[in-house]
């Protein structure tokens, strides 16, 4: 029996409509199941030949699990040690090395020194910081935002100096981006699993929660097509399996605005009856697939030649 596990946390609506999903296409040989477990010894072997993160960001022991667990073949959906290493400007030049537009960002220095550290241990870092020449370079309105998080936590919009001064003040010490806001016409929000399947959204950031998937614009043929191919150029790049990527059109060219988002909302309430059935059919559809495949050790690390080749 091939078993597809799902770990999370919070959610209420996604996990159990997805295990529910999944056993009701009954497939000979696989069936899914809520992850349990405990503490894990070098010498488990995971029951699960697939698993389906939700909450490795917020629970490091479940990231260190699944790291485990991707040794041992387990085909898990983020890949874990990409996950670990990826981070919001990382992505943006990224995208720009595949052909994608991103706004103009800059990696900002913390406000105050990172844990255990002390102002020698800034020797490297000139001060002060060459903030004329990073607001000439961005431009107004911008944001600031996280490097690495999600969820939009400590995200400010800055309409000029002061205001990024006082966001600023407030980071402590997160590293942050600064970013040029793209003032758009369109927005989009897309769904991309298993680098093939692609569901772009017209989304309208700026309505009220519930509101935000009525958008008062309607994508073109070409519009869709070029979205598509980003999306696939991203999530081929980044090695994500599951993730939602959101774009904002300025004078016809779409932007890649937030596309790190591995255990990206999908809540009923929250993605809308159509969206959410999408997505449930879709997950369902490649979690079976990769079940079916079997069990595969990650390619491209070190250490991948000697597991794969049995030394």
């Amino acid at each position: 029996m091939k078993t597809i596990g799902l770990l999370f946390g919070m959610e209420q609506t996604f996990p159990p409509a997805l295990v529910a999903r999944i056993n009701s296409l009954e497939v000979e040989g696989v069936s899914a199941e809520f992850i349990k477990t405990g503490g894990v010894t070098l010498e488990d072997l995971l029951k699960y030949d697939v698993i389906l993160d939700r909450i490795s960001q917020d629970i490091p022991f479940y990231r260190a699990m699944l790291k485990f667990a991707a040794l041992q073949g387990v085909r898990v959906v983020n890949n874990p040690f990409w996950w670990s290493a990826d981070d919001k400007f990382f992505n943006c030049a990224i995208a720009e090395k595949v052909g994608v537009p991103v706004p103009k960002t800059v990696l900002l220095p913390t406000k105050n020194h990172p844990p255990s550290t002390t102002s020698e241990s800034m020797r490297n870092m000139i001060y002060p910081l060459n903030w004329e020449e990073m607001f000439n370079y961005v431009g107004f309105p911008a944001y600031l935002k996280p490097h690495d998080g999600g969820g939009w936590k400590h995200v400010y919009k800055c309409d000029n100096p002061k205001e990024f001064f006082d966001a600023y003040d407030q980071t402590g010490d997160i590293t942050m981006i600064l970013q040029e806001g793209i003032e758009f016409d369109e927005y989009y929000r897309c769904y991309a699993i298993g680098k093939k399947y692609i569901k772009i959204m017209p989304y309208e950031p700026r309505n009220p929660h519930h509101l935000r998937y009525v958008a008062s614009f309607t994508p073109s043929k070409e519009r869709l097509e070029q979205l598509e191919d980003y999306c696939i150029r991203l999530v081929t790049a980044l090695d994500y399996d599951f993730d939602t990527l959101e774009f904002a059109v300025r004078d016809g060219i779409p932007y890649a605005i937030d596309f790190l988002n591995p255990a990206p909302d999908a809540e009923k309430s929250s993605v809308q009856e159509e969206n959410f059935e999408w997505v449930l059919d879709t997950a369902a559809q490649y979690l079976v697939e990769l079940a079916l495949e079997g069990r595969k050790t990650p390619n491209g690390y070190a250490w991948s030649s000697f597991i794969n080749s049995g030394k």
